[in-house]
This record gives structure tokens, C-alpha cells and sequence, in this order.
């Protein structure tokens, strides 16, 4: 049924807005800043905080309490805030790229938000605009579309209206304008048809809420080793108190012991340096215009084996470019820096310009001015008086323009076929032109046929094939793939990541795409082969199968899962509607934010603002220096807990007074730590870094080997401090001073160990000499505050230090030096026999 010229009245459209709800696309996986926030709540250490911070108030002492609740609101503050951020730019985004629809209601043209449209609504296109929703057209003129976004074809389409008069000039193609579609040539009529989720640009996003989105395998890893340390602790911290209670009797004491010892234990720091890591890892790669929606993925990207990008728009500019010139048997190739063509070529393009609208959307014609500008090709004299357009049995525009002295310059461009028959070239002159054409299209290249033709009448003819046409020759058309895209390919290749093309477009296009930015093109597969294999089958073929054309929406999602299923860590990236479901499906999602759609940017992980392809590997760069940072950090993490957890202890085994209080604890780990692992997120990265394969996928973050070197590092510093501990207890110190001795020398060797792990391959006269600002900040806050704990009254009381002396001091270096030398030499030596063990 066709719709009203006088459109839907504001009532109807209000109830149908109603009734069918805003004609946006499915939002999945929003997080709201309660949501975040809850999140966060969830990690076991803010309750043994907020337990301690409770039982210090039981006991009178407000200022413990309030300092374990700061401590405990630092985690929370520090998640929230880079994510709710992160949310913020999104939405930004979204308003951004958010159409606006001109749409006939109460008889009157209205300019409305693209949310607002409706089914049954009269939208009316004209060249440059974002179709709002999917639509069938009612009249059409010339009208061609963009449906790049959902289809990945950068070519337009030809569109037709459903019940156009056979007489209309109107284009081959079929009835319908899809949601996101740019028109770039004419104009036209349509009534909605579907909008929102029901559009096909909504189907597709409805479909991502049934494709879960992987944990971060660092996320999941620091998770379970927090469970099973808080478990474990848990049940230690269970005895101290009934130990505390049964053999000393105070109730509270006992308390506080227990929630110091679970404090100890519980290696609470690892979220937490996880979180700082990946925050700044985010902040560090923004500066190069990446927005990243989920920070953990930017490790996944540093440990991906497989990267999957589309072409349109990700590979290629998303626009089209003369690459090539035929005539009377001669190429003339075209480049970037073409300034001067030969006049058989410059009559070509000249008259294939003056067929060109004067300021054009359609890509095509937009690359034949650009090229004409570049070559200083004469601009166009007088006007243009008629406009033959494409007809469905004649697919070539026609322009007639008339000079001042009263010439008529007749230009034609269009299908090599129509363009011969306008022509009239004999048979022999046809069958060679379609084979040069077909070589052409081999290439990647899509074709254009030029004609001119000199008109002396007064009238000018009713059709084109009424003027005495001359052809002139071919013209080549690619859309060129971008500056950067080589080097970034090459650069993945020497990483030992292979790069795989994803493309809706024709298979000699995407080989030839391939093979300009050094993907490999021995082997290919289609959509229709795809359809005939087996997973099994596909599996086999995948593992040598680098360019993949003429591939749907799921049958992309299928390639993704099949690498998934083989072992790989897979990025994807890509801008379109068609890349969604691959993208949310892949480890780490990788969205183009400049040009891509809404659902694409949701289904993604990591999303370009500028697309530019080159800011992946910057990203894997960073990923994999991220990677090895984080482990520099853990294993610190797992040295310290080593004397913190054993000092706790210790005062129960020797019957001393408790030693180390929550205060202690949170000061040391809430503080000390996640500063100092802060110089190793700022560490350089290490000789080699892009030159080496990627990590086993299997590989965990908390290796056997990790794990021991960082327990033997703790286990050196607890027995030094120990020593120390015991001596004083045996020699009688006073209980203030004990405790501001083994405090002091603890930290010193928490220092010594910072410098130990900072490399795990250089020595560490190279470590120091590498830049580090953290580390110059880092080491004068951990002097002030040891100096501010000393000899500043209040923090003293709260601490309950005593006064240390110089030989007490002197003895707190000659525990951090020792710790240093032998960590050191142990390191050195291991390096010697891995090396030994590789050769």
C-alpha cells in the first residue's frame, strides 16, 4: 500500500512511538556508574578494611577507623573513575553519529531526531543524507546508496521505486534504503518500513545479546588466586583469633590480630594493580586516539596471535580513487603523485569529469574531480544544460554543457557495455574491450566506460543514444588502501601475528587489497565455499587461509569462531553493522569509531576515534609491555606478602605483643605497594619486544617459576627481618622501637626489591640506567613518609613508633643492601642458565 502524500499526522506518529518505542539500535552492555561501582564492592579486601575500620571503632580509636575506610574507598575511586569516563566518550560518540530525518507529516516537511521516526513515516532523501530507518521507496531519481556499513560492498547501490511508471528515469537496483546508508547520488520518497531492533541494522545488534563477552584471562587468573589466598587466609586468620582469644583472653585483640593476619595474606594488591595497570595502559594509549571500553583487552591485544580486519574503511580509505586510464590499447597508471598525463589520458579524464555532477557525493565522481584537479585538468566552460541519468536499460549519465560562444560539449560515463553500445563499435572492437575490461576487474579495479560527442542542433534529442558518440577508453577505479596499512601489517608479521582479511566485496578486489598491504594471498575462500564446508573441514583450511570474500554477517562470525576453536587469541576489527557479531564474538573487539555505527562501537572492546589502522599495532605494542610489567609487578607482589604475612605471624609463635596492626598492614599494602608498582607500569619495555612471537595462550599469568622466584625473594627478606626481630626482642628493646625497627627495614627491602624486579633479563646497572619517572618520584614519597612516620608526633602515635637511632637505621640499608646483592646475583645467575638451556 502506498502511504499518503500528506504523510502521518503528529498524533499517529506519537502512538506509534509509543506503542513500537524509539527508532534507536540495541544498546547491549551498558554500564551505569552504580553498576561499576557494585562491582568494585565485590572484592573481598574493602570488607576486612571495613571490618578493621568496625572493630577500631569498638575499641575507641577513631582515627584508625578512618584511616582503613580512606584506604578502602582508594580501590573504588581509582575503577570508577577511568571507566565511568570511558562511558561518558561512548555516549558522545553516540550522539555524534546520530542522524537527523526529514520526514512529511500533517502534509508539512518536518526536520525530527532519527530516534523519533517512525513506521509509516514519509522520509524524504537527497544526496548526502544518513537513511534513519529501513524503508521501501516510493519515487526514486538517480538514487544510488551507500550500504557500505551493513553489506561491507563500498560501491553504491542502484535503487528503484517498487511502483515507478515504466516511462521514469529511474536506476537498476532494488526498492529498499536500509538504516545507516549514506545516499550519494540523487533523490527520492520513502515510507518506513521497519525501525530500531526490527531494522536490519537492528536485527543484527539484537542477535550480540546472545554472544556472552569472554572475561579477561588476567581478570579471571588474579580472581581465582585472590579466592583461593582469601579462602586460605581466611582460615588462618580463624585460628590466630581463637588462638589469640584462648591464650590471652582479650576479645577485640584477638580480633584485630586475626583481621591483620587475613589482611597479610590476602593478596588484595592484585585487582588493584591490575586495575592502576590497565587504567593507565588506557590513558597511555589515548594519546594516540584510541578509547578503549574495556581496559583489560588491552593486554588480550598484546597476547593476540590472529588480527581479523575488514577492508572497507579499515584497510581502505572507504573511498574511490582513478588507479588506472585505457585507451587505444595503452595504460597509464595513476598515482598519488600523477601530475602530468599524456593527452589521449587527460581527454579521458576530462570528459569522464564533465560527466560528473559539479559537486558530487557519488564516491566515483568525487575521484575523477579530485584527479582532475591533481593533473590541472582545464576546468569545465559554460553550464550544464541537460542531464540524460541512468536508466535501468542504459546504465551511463549523460551531461550536455553549453559554452559561451554557444558550443554543446556532450560527455558520457558509465558500464564499458552500455557506454560501446552508445558507440556503436563493430563486434571485433567489442569482444577486445571486454576482455580488457575483465582484466581490469581482475585487478580490484571497478570500470567506467568515457564517450563524447559534438551536438550542432537546436533541439537537443530526447535519449542518448540519439547523439553520435566517440569512445574515448576505460577508466579504472580502486578504493585505495591506506598510507600506513603495509607497515602496520609488516610489523604484526614480525610479531608473529598473522592478518586476516574479512570482506563482503568481490574476490579479485580483495586479493588485490591483499597483496598491496603484504597479506598473504596464496589462498582464498568464499561465502558459497564456506557455506559447503564443514567445521571441520573449515578448521583445516583456515590455518593457511589469509583473505576471505564475499563473506555475510554470520558467515564471518563462523570464521571467528573457527579460529577461536583452533587456539587463537583473535582480534577483530572493523566499522560496519556486518562486523558486529564477529567483533563482540572475537577476544578483543576493535571497532573504527570515526566512521563505524553504534552497535559496531558496543560489540567492541577497543575503539579507534581517528581509524587509523596503524594505532593496532601501537596497541600491541603496548599490550605486550603491559603483559611483562604486570608480571614485573606481581612477582614483587608475591616477594613482599612473604614478610608481611610472616611478621604478622610472628609475635604469635614467640609469644611477643602484636607487632604489625591493621594500620600497618593497610599502610603497607593500600600505600606502599601499589605505588611502587606503579614504576613498573611505567617501565620501558624490553630489547626484542616486537620481535618475538606471541604468548602461549594457555601460558598463566602466575607461572611455577614466577611464583618461586618471587617467594624466594620474600622468604630472604623475612628471614633478615626476622633476625632483626628476634635480636631486639632478646636484647630488650622497648616495643615501640621494635616495631619502628623491623617497620623501617621491611620497607627498605620492599625498595631493594622494586630494583631487583624491575628487569628480568638486564642487569641492574642497565635497569637504572633505563628511564623511569615513576621511580624518581617513587623513591623520594617512600623516604618522606618513612621520615614523616618518624618524626612527625601524630603519625608516630598512630603508628605507636618508638625513636630509632643511627646504628638502628644503618642496620635497616644493610638489610634492603643485602636483599639487593644476592636477589641480584641469584637473577644473573638464572639468566646464564636459561641462556645455556635456549643454545
Amino acid at each position: 500500500m502506498v502511504a499518503s502524500p500528506t504523510g502521518m499526522t503528529s498524533a499517529e506518529a506519537a502512538a506509534r512511538l509509543d506503542a513500537e518505542g524509539p527508532n534507536e539500535l540495541p544498546q547491549p552492555d551498558r554500564r551505569t556508574l552504580a553498576r561499576i561501582v557494585l562491582e568494585v564492592l565485590r572484592e573481598p579486601m574493602l570488607a576486612l578494611l571495613i571490618g578493621g575500620g568496625g572493630v577500631y571503632l569498638a575499641l575507641g580509636d577513631t582515627k584508625e577507623a578512618i584511616i582503613l575506610m580512606a584506604f578502602a574507598c582508594l580501590s573504588i575511586v581509582i575503577t570508577v573513575v577511568q571507566e565511568a569516563r570511558t562511558e561518558r566518550v561512548l555516549e558522545a560518540l553516540r550522539d555524534l553519529t546520530s542522524p537527523r530525518a526529514l520526514v512529511i507529516r500533517d502534509g508539512e516537511r518536518q526536520r525530527i531526531p532519527g530516534r523519533d521516526v517512525v513506521r509509516g513515516d514519509l522520509i524524504v532523501l537527497a544526496e548526502g543524507d544518513r537513511v534513519p530507518a529501513d524503508a521501501r521507496l516510493i519515487e526514486a531519481q538517480d538514487l544510488q546508496a551507500d550500504e557500505s556499513l551493513l553489506t561491507g560492498e563500498s560501491a553504491p547501490a542502484r535503487k528503484r521505486a517498487s511502483d515507478a511508471a515504466p516511462t521514469k528515469a529511474l536506476v537498476s537496483g532494488d526498492d529498499r534504503v536500509y538504516s545507516g546508508a549514506l545516499i550519494v547520488r540523487g533523490g527520492g520518497l520513502a515510507e518506513v518500513t521497519a525501525t530500531g531492533p526490527r531494522s536490519e541494522i537492528g536485527k543484527i545488534g539484537k542477535s550480540l545479546a546472545s554472544l556472552e563477552t569472554e572475561a579477561p584471562r588476567l581478570q579471571t587468573q588474579t580472581r581465582r588466586l585472590v579466592i583461593i589466598a582469601a579462602t586460605f587466609g581466611g582460615v588462618v586468620s580463624a585460628l590466630v583469633v581463637a588462638l589469640y582469644w584462648i591464650l590471652r583472653g582479650n576479645g577485640l585483640d584477638a580480633l584485630l590480630a586475626g583481621i591483620a593476619i587475613g589482611m597479610s595474606m590476602l593478596p588484595e594488591e592484585f585487582p588493584v594493580v591490575l586495575t592502576v595497570f590497565m587504567a593507565m595502559g588506557a590513558w597511555r594509549i589515548s594519546q594516540a586516539r584510541v578509547l578503549t571500553r574495556r581496559a583489560a583487552a588491552i593486554e588480550s591485544l598484546g597476547s593476540a596471535t590472529v588480527l581479523c580486519t575488514d577492508k572497507t574503511g579499515t584497510l581502505t580509505q572507504n573511498r574511490m580513487a582513478i588507479a588506472q586510464l585505457r585507451r587505444d590499447g595503452e595504460t597509464f597508471s595513476i598515482g598519488p603523485d600523477s601530475k602530468i598525463l599524456p593527452t589521449a589520458a587527460a581527454e579521458n579524464l576530462t570528459f569522464g569529469a564533465l560527466a560528473c555532477a559539479p559537486a558530487p557525493f557519488d564516491p566515483m565522481e568525487k575521484a575523477f574531480l579530485a584527479l582532475a584537479r591533481q593533473t590541472g585538468a582545464p576546468p569545465p566552460r559554460g553550464e550544464i544544460v541537460r542531464v540524460y541519468p541512468l536508466r535501468p536499460d542504459c546504465l551511463v549519465v549523460t551531461q550536455v554543457w553549453a559554452t559561451a560562444d554557444g558550443e554543446r560539449i556532450v560527455a558520457a560515463k558509465g558500464a564499458p557495455e552500455d557506454i560501446v553500445a552508445l558507440c556503436r563499435l563493430p563486434p571485433s572492437t567489442r569482444t577486445k574491450l571486454a576482455a580488457t575490461v575483465d582484466d581490469m576487474a581482475a585487478s580490484g579495479l571497478r570500470v567506467l566506460g568515457v564517450a563524447r560527442a559534438d551536438f550542432t542542433g537546436a533541439d537537443l534529442p530526447e535519449v542518448q543514444k540519439d547523439f553520435n558518440f566517440e569512445f574515448l577508453g576505460l577508466v579504472g577505479l580502486a578504493d585505495p588502501i591506506r598510507a600506513d596499512v603495509p607497515a602496520a601489517v609488516a610489523e604484526c608479521r614480525s610479531a608473529g601475528i598473522r592478518v586476516v582479511m574479512i570482506t563482503g566485496d568481490y574476490p579479485a578486489t580483495a586479493l588485490a587489497i591483499a597483496r598491496q598491504a603484504g597479506i598473504s594471498s596464496e589462498d582464498h575462500l568464499t561465502g558459497r565455499e564456506i557455506e559447503g564446508l564443514s567445521d571441520e573441514a573449515l578448521a583445516a583450511r583456515i590455518r593457511k587461509t589469509s583473505v576471505f570474500a564475499r563473506i555475510m554477517p554470520d558467515q564471518k562470525l563462523r570464521v571467528v569462531e573457527a579460529l577461536k576453536a583452533g587456539g587463537e587469541v583473535v582480534a577483530m576489527t572493523g566499522d560496519g553493522v556486518n562486523d558486529a557479531l564477529s567483533l563482540k564474538a572475537a577476544h578483543i573487539g576493535v571497532a573504527m569509531g570515526g566512521r563505524g555505527t553504534d552497535v559496531a562501537r558496543e560489540a567492541s572492546s577497543i575503539v579507534l576515534l581517528d581509524d587509523d589502522f596503524g594505532s593496532i599495532v601501537k596497541t600491541v605494542r603496548l599490550g605486550r609491555r603491559i603483559y611483562d610489567n604486570l608480571r614485573k609487578a606481581m612477582s614483587f607482589i608475591f616477594a613482599v606478602h612473604v614478610p608481611i604475612a610472616g611478621l604478622a605471624l610472628a609475635p604469635l609463635f614467640l609469644g611477643a605483643p602484636i607487632l604489625f596492626g591493621p594500620v600497618h598492614i593497610a599502610f603497607l599494602e593500600m600505600i606502599i605497594d601499589p605505588v611502587c608498582s606503579l614504576v613498573f607500569e611505567a617501565e620501558t619495555e624490553e630489547d626484542g619486544l616486537m620481535r618475538r612471537p606471541p604468548r602461549d595462550p594457555a601460558e598463566p599469568l602466575f607461572s611455577v617459576s614466577m611464583i618461586l622466584w618471587g617467594l624466594f625473594q620474600g622468604a630472604l627478606a623475612l628471614a633478615l627481618t626476622a633476625t632483626i626481630y628476634v635480636i631486639a626482642l632478646g636484647r630488650g628493646v622497648p616495643g615501640d622501637e621494635v616495631r619502628a625497627l623491623v617497620f623501617f627495614s621491611l620497607v627498605i627491602a620492599i625498595v631493594a626489591l622494586i630494583l631487583v624486579n624491575r628487569s628480568t633479563d638486564a642487569s641492574l646497572l642497565k635497569a637504572v640506567l633505563r628511564p623511569n619517572p615513576a621511580l624518581a618520584i617513587t623513591l623520594p614519597a617512600v623516604a618522606a613518609m618513612l621520615a614523616a612516620s618518624l618524626l612527625w608526633q601524630t603519625l608516630r602515635d598512630l603508628f605507636r613508633f618508638g625513636p630509632l637511632h643511627a646504628d638502628d637505621l644503618s642496620l635497616s640499608l644493610g638489610v634492603g643492601l643485602t636483599v639487593l646483592v644476592v636477589s641480584e646475583s641469584l637473577k644473573a645467575a638464572r639468566n646464564v642458565f636459561l641462556a645455556r638451556r635456549s643454545a
